[in-house]
């Protein structure tokens, strides 16, 4: 599946509730963009599951792999790090749902974290 961005990226979130958790295995990282500014070249693949009473995230039905996620009432849709082409230019700049995170790990590399 193929999209392009046509405005401005914000720089990547690190979520660590424990549905993002569970989806990847780890933690999410996202990206985000507004809604208008979102292209995506073909719908065929994509598939949108309702993960919460406020959030629908949208996946690849060929390989699974989450690409969005679009929060109800949201000025923005959040798009997966790992599927936007390099360089990005973009980088990591804060910790969200910390209060959700696995027991199995720190986060010590010193950007803001936030509930």
């Amino acid at each position: 599946m193929r999209y392009t961005i046509r405005g401005a990226v914000r720089d990547v979130w690190a979520c660590h509730c424990t549905l993002c958790r569970r989806l990847h295995s780890h933690f999410g990282a996202y990206a985000a963009c507004a809604p208008a500014d979102l292209d995506i070249a073909s719908t065929k693949k994509l598939r949108w599951y309702r993960s919460s009473p406020t959030a629908s995230r949208g996946f690849c039905s060929k390989c699974g792999a989450q690409i969005f996620w679009d929060g109800k009432g949201s000025s923005h849709i959040s798009i997966a790090a790992g599927t936007l082409d390099e360089p990005t230019g973009l980088r990591l700049v804060k910790h969200i749902c910390v209060d959700q995170k696995g027991d199995y790990y720190e986060i010590a590399d010193g950007l803001p974290q936030e509930g």
